[in-house]
């Protein structure tokens, strides 16, 4: 029984050992298409293969043994028989005011000397500075100072029916003074506030008219102005009354300078016509003197 089991034991190894029938034969290869196709050589294999080329190699062999602390003679290159050196610069003539002038001005311009040698126009910065602080530009304008102060009377919102739709524009009242007898009354229209109080100070200033006072700082006698539906009546005042009226009317008396004085609105509120109306109420007031030398005689006699 035991000599059975060895036999057995022994039988059971090999056949665990025993090839398979289909290993055998080779494995059967895939077919694809590239399989199919002719195999060609890769540059990169004769580039590996082949030598490097020592051509526009540069030898670096002498580096090895030079000394950095060595001192090399120099030995420049000998000029040519025929060369001429040169003349130098401070040899020759000095140049007079006139290139002077019309080199810097090929630089820079005419316009920084004021006088042009070449003929350009010496103006031509004036028109760039026009244009940079000119409507539009970004450049901020100073404000004028000529002694006259301006207070705004009115800023309203207008609107203009054209064909494609509505324009909204901004139209102020501006009344310009400078208190000791000077007013002017302006209006200007544009796009923004600031533009539109420019503009109307501007026309305000081309319409300064003189107000006649006396030494009481008052009107020499009454008067009525109207414009358009506006009727404004002035009548003179007592030392320490001051100004008595409203809208437009006092912002004018104020800014002509006038401290003592009676007005009043007798038509429309229009602040325009009312101003416009207290101007001309102020154009029809005359000096004493003024109507005594009209009529050629004394001051003392316009009173008896």
């Amino acid at each position: 029984m035991a000599s059975t089991s060895a036999t057995l034991y022994s039988l059971s190894s090999l056949s665990l050992h025993t090839p398979s029938p289909f290993s055998l034969f080779p494995k059967p290869h895939k077919l694809t298409f590239f399989s199919l196709l002719p195999r060609t050589p890769s540059p990169l294999s004769f580039a590996a293969k082949s030598k490097p080329s020592t051509e526009n190699e540069t030898d670096t062999t002498g580096f090895d043994t030079a000394n950095p602390e060595q001192d090399f003679p120099f030995d420049p290159p000998q000029p040519p028989e025929d060369f001429t050196p040169p003349p130098s610069i401070d040899d020759g003539p000095l140049e007079t005011e006139d290139e002077i002038s019309a080199a810097y001005e090929e630089l820079y311009g005419p316009a920084y000397s004021g006088v042009s040698v070449l003929g350009n126009d010496i103006h031509v910065m004036d028109s760039k500075a026009r244009k940079e602080t000119g409507f539009g530009s970004k450049v901020k304008k100073e404000k004028i100072r000529d002694g006259f102060e301006e207070r705004v009377v009115q800023v309203r919102r207008v609107t203009k029916v054209v064909k494609g739709g509505k324009q909204m524009r901004f139209r102020a009242v501006v009344v310009v003074g400078n208190k000791k007898g000077n007013v002017g009354v302006g209006v200007g229209k544009a796009k923004e506030v600031i533009a539109a109080v420019q503009k109307s100070a501007i026309d305000a200033r081309r319409n300064i008219i003189s107000v006649p006072t006396t030494k009481y700082s008052t009107f020499p006698h009454r008067a009525d102005g109207d414009y358009g539906a506006a009727k404004v009546m002035l009548r003179p005042a007592s030392p320490g009354t001051g100004v008595i009226a409203g809208g437009a009317v006092r912002i004018v008396l104020e800014m002509a300078g006038v401290d003592n004085a009676l007005g009043k609105q007798l038509g429309s509120n229009n602040a325009l016509n009312n101003a416009r109306a207290t101007v001309a109420a102020v154009q029809k007031m005359r000096q004493f003197r003024e109507v005594a030398e009209q009529r050629g005689i004394p001051m003392e006699e316009l009173w008896k």
